[in-house]
């Protein structure tokens, strides 16, 4: 086959060489000066995680339970890993060896060229398309907070919709292929509200795909396609199966499972609908994907030099030391959200391309990439579209287990560019007459018209937040002049940015200029108007040389408590159920992670905070009442943490231990009638017992020493001169733990609400917990299979495509 160089190669080259260096110069610091970034939630993952991947370190083996967080839940949110899973060698290959997770944008723009190209867009439009869909806010701000799985599985989306199209476009194996990869490494990424959104983004293009399968008569071509694909998707679905059947199982005992109490509407499953819509996006919030700042930048932002926010505190005689804190970090947002890191915006230039997509792009492909849009929008505006929003959460199967539903603006800012570049390709495409002037004018006006009228009308909008209440009246005021220059100053840029690629569509279509210098030009101004932007909110100040070292160094608390070698538990009273830095160094009642155990999120709310919240109250008046810490008690909380200071540090007396066995035992008939009791009881002397699922069990004399611990293993030496139960400090959870008593299985009960119990005989007996999860253990093969079985097909795919083409 002869192979045109400069036609055939050097295009692509070009292009994958610009997203490159894009990605290397804006994370210069983490890829020449081996900086991190510093992300809060990932620090946070790294806290939870650190018992599981010294286990990992240590012994080779997989830590499938953790006891560092909220007293003990599965290890597979997590770190999850399997032996022989060669998904880390693939991404590696294809970012060209970028560090994560700035590997995920690269790999985004890489993509979504990827599927322009399958579009046939000819790569110097598809090199702007790549751009604005990686490089936009949502994903920076996004990488800042520590979301990197969300970003790998967003940046994923192209190359799962440019296989699927591929197979249509009579390349089955290649797409098919592609497709597979694609689905492979995004569920991988374990992100499934994002997959959740991948599956709409490919439903609605297979209704379009279907519609002109029917009206060329070519069903049966489409039904054959489409089985290609299910295998496809059958092969990423095996080559994720421990960890997809593992995170299903857990689903059901999580806060995403139905609520064991019947305090809720029928015991519903899924989240909250406040907890689940809080972060819904106001419908006129929309409008930042033209004018970035229309409603503020995030909630806390940094001011220009000589703001009206600095003047007004100047002149009312504030110090300059609070000055500075306050302009540094000034609430400028003012829209519906409780709070936000910056604006969604993916360039104004693609909003203008988009009006042109409508206008220009094939119809089929027209009405897709709208509809996806437009239910992206629906869906980010969750309460503020009650009718529509919250008949989905009631009614869409899964729906109810996702929050954050501006997310899903992750679907526009997909649609956008592709239905952006379609239309641009097409303008160049057809012929060139007066009426194609004619729409790059409505386009125009409909894009950089209206910014311009947002910024010479700037004063006509209200700016003013919640968060104003807790201002003076002479503040709220110079905050409102900053707001109203932000919009007005972004809105003249998103005027002057789309103006100028008009100018250079315009002479491309004149032919003064290339196609090929327009569409570089363009995408020159694309990454200037996001880099400016995303600079706000990622920048030289977000790296560190080390940021978990300095945010993980023990403190003087954590010294004096480290020196206890005994098996405990810690409560951290500074934000314990939004923290994992104390599951580091210690086996927390707290944590960070938003998919806890249901029956743990219940006693929380039921039982903890209230027991916590009282021995604050009286702690403080120096009464530090340990008798009253029922559930804590139980959980074997021996420490509490009150700062970090070592005298802030206050050791519990009265903390059961690890394992007991109880003198009295309180039967009960339902969930409701078992959590009330613990506030009630002495949980060391007293035990409830569900006789309705565990039948009646009988108290018993002993005592209980400890062998042996570790993650997925927990081994005891119990001597009882009655037999009876056994208390385990530990978290009950059905799918996988198992008890051995003298090497005979024995069942586990639930006691206490939500901790293991067990019958033990008179005499000594030496216990012994194991973790063994079948969905981990029975899987792991299949796993591995179905990964070379793509590696197999990817080969096979290009093999073919290189012998069509000769």
């Amino acid at each position: 086959m002869q192979i045109n160089l400069k036609k055939d190669l050097l295009p692509h080259i070009i292009g994958i060489v610009i997203f490159y260096l894009i990605t290397l110069f804006y994370f210069s610091p983490v890829v020449f000066d081996g900086k991190i970034i510093f992300q809060n939630d990932i620090l946070q993952w790294e806290g939870g995680a650190k018992e599981i991947l010294d286990h990992r370190a240590q012994t080779g083996q997989e830590a499938l339970w953790s006891n560092s967080m909220f007293g003990g839940m599965p290890a597979y949110l997590l770190s999850f890993e399997i032996a022989g899973d060669i998904t880390n060698y693939i991404t590696k290959v294809l970012t060209l060896g970028l560090p994560h997770p700035i590997n995920s944008l690269f790999f985004g723009m890489v993509a979504m060229y990827i599927l322009l190209l399958s579009f046939k867009v000819r790569p110097e439009f598809a090199i702007i398309g790549g751009i604005a869909f990686s490089f936009n806010t949502f994903h920076i701000i996004s990488l800042e907070a520590g979301h990197n799985a969300k970003i790998w599985a967003i940046c994923l989306i192209p190359l799962i919709l440019a296989g699927i199209h591929l197979a249509f476009q009579q390349k089955k194996l290649l797409g098919l292929a592609l497709f597979t990869l694609g689905l492979l490494l995004q569920l991988k990424f374990n992100h499934i509200q994002i997959t959740y959104y991948t599956v709409i983004i490919v439903f609605i293009y297979l209704i379009a795909v279907l519609f002109e399968s029917a009206r060329a008569k070519a069903l049966p071509e489409f039904a054959k396609v489409a089985t290609v694909l299910l295998i496809g998707a059958l092969i990423a679905v095996g080559g994720n199966i421990s960890r997809f059947i593992s995170v299903y199982e857990y689903g059901q005992y999580s806060t995403r499972g139905p609520s064991n109490l019947n305090t809720t509407s029928d015991g519903a499953k899924g989240l909250d609908k406040d907890y689940a819509f809080n972060w819904s996006q106001g419908k006129a919030e929309t409008l930042t994907l033209l004018v970035p700042y229309f409603y503020g930048g995030g909630s806390r932002e940094a001011l220009g030099k000589d703001s009206k926010t600095e003047q007004a505190l100047r002149s009312n005689g504030v110090d300059n030391a609070q000055i500075r804190g306050f302009v540094e970090g000034a609430p400028t947002y003012w829209g519906d959200q409780p709070g936000t890191g910056g604006p969604i915006y993916g360039g104004a230039i693609m909003l203008f391309f988009f009006m042109l997509g409508l206008m220009y792009a094939p119809k089929n492909y027209r009405y897709a990439f709208l509809s996806m849009t437009i239910i992206s929008l629906l869906l980010a505006w969750g309460k503020n579209l009650e009718w529509f929003n919250y008949t989905l959460f009631d009614y869409l199967p899964g729906y109810n287990k996702f929050r954050a539903v501006s997310m899903a603006l992750c679907i526009a800012l997909f649609a956008i560019p592709v239905l952006g570049i379609l239309g641009l390709e097409n303008v160049f495409s057809q012929p060139i007459n007066s009426k194609t002037y004619k729409n790059l004018g409505i386009a125009l006006g409909s894009t950089a018209g209206l910014a311009l009228l947002f910024a010479l009308g700037a004063g006509i909008f209200g700016f003013r937040a919640p968060v104003d209440a807790n201002l003076p009246d002479w503040l709220i005021g110079a905050i409102q002049d900053d707001r109203k220059a932000m919009l007005r100053s972004s809105a003249f840029k998103s005027f002057v940015f789309i103006a100028l690629s008009a100018v250079l569509i315009w002479a491309a279509l004149k032919e003064k200029i290339s196609t090929q210098l327009a569409g570089i030009a363009i995408a020159g101004i694309l990454t200037v108007d996001l880099w400016w932007i995303n600079k706000r909110y990622l920048n030289a100040d977000s790296f560190e040389y080390n940021p978990s070292e300095q945010f993980f160094a023990a403190t003087p608390a954590d010294k004096k408590i480290l020196q206890d070698e005994d098996y405990f538990r810690v409560l951290n009273l500074n934000n314990p159920f939004n923290d994992a830095r104390t599951s580091y160094h210690f086996n927390s009642i707290g944590g960070y992670h938003g998919a806890k155990m249901r029956r743990y999120q219940e006693l929380i709310e039921n039982v903890i905070n209230p027991e916590i919240n009282q021995f604050i109250q009286k702690a403080q008046a120096g009464d530090f009442d340990f008798e009253s810490l029922h559930s804590l008690n139980m959980l074997n909380t021996k420490y509490i943490m009150a700062g970090p200071s070592e005298n802030a540090v206050f050791e519990n007396p009265l903390a059961n231990g690890y394992a007991w066995m109880p003198e009295f035992i309180r039967n009960v008939k339902s969930n409701n009638e078992e959590i009330s009791l613990i506030p009630e009881i002495d949980t060391k002397i007293e035990a409830t017992v569900n006789t309705d699922e565990f039948g009646t069990i009988a108290a018993g004399v002993g005592t209980v020493s400890l062998k042996h611990k570790s993650p997925n293993i927990m081994r005891y030496e119990v001597d009882a001169s009655e037999g009876g139960l056994v208390v385990f400090s530990e978290i009950y959870y059905p799918a996988g733990w198992k008890a051995f008593i003298n090497n005979d299985e024995a069942p586990i009960i639930r006691t206490n609400y939500l901790l293991r119990g067990l019958v033990v005989p008179n005499g000594k007996s030496e216990v012994e917990l194991r973790f063994e999860p079948q969905s981990y253990f029975k899987t792991k093969s299949i796993n591995v299979a179905a990964q070379y079985v793509w590696l197999l097909l990817f080969v096979a795919g290009i093999y073919t495509e290189v012998k069509r083409k000769k």
